[in-house]
């Protein structure tokens, strides 16, 4: 079973929905889930917010905290998955942020730099990951780990929380 269908069955199990908030992946996340039949049932909206304008302008996003923290931070990921789950009302928000490369990336934020942040009304939890490969691989391995971390805050029934969709 591909790991997006495992996440899409326990969504549909627990009653739960999911919106996506992408920025270095692409909407690879979105495509995935949206690859899977009956991903409708809880897959509510996926964002791919690439520009720093469209951070502002569609998540609401601060000017002055992407300003002050990068695009790529621990605080933009935050915000995006917070205000992605608002904006669609989904039991669960995911932001993804980083550097896919070939190029763009810094001393302190080197290629291959990525945090996921996911968000549901009673947890929010956001994580740095420091990933290696072309900038496929480091898409791939963003959006493998975004699911991997969907799967774990279900199953520590963090999630449950939140409001579910019946």
């Amino acid at each position: 079973m591909l790991p997006e269908e495992k996440l899409l069955k326990t969504l549909v199990k627990h009653s739960l929905t999911l919106t996506v908030a992408e920025s270095c992946t692409g909407g690879l996340l979105a495509n995935r889930i949206t690859n899977i039949p009956g991903s409708s049932k809880v897959f509510l909206l996926g964002l791919v917010t690439y520009s720093n304008k469209a951070k502002t302008k569609i998540l609401k996003i601060p000017a002055r905290l992407i300003s002050a923290r990068g695009a790529v931070s621990r605080e933009v990921a935050k915000a995006m998955a917070i205000n992605a789950r608002k904006i669609s009302g989904a039991s669960l928000g995911i932001g993804i942020t980083g550097i896919a490369g070939p190029e763009g990336g810094i001393k302190e934020k080197p290629i291959g730099t990525v945090f996921i942040c996911v968000s549901s009304k009673a947890k929010t939890l956001t994580r740095k990951y420091q990933f290696s490969g072309t900038r496929l691989e480091i898409k791939r391995k963003s959006t493998d780990k975004a699911i991997s971390i969907l799967l774990e805050l279900i199953a520590v029934g963090t999630a449950h929380c939140a409001v579910p969709t019946k």
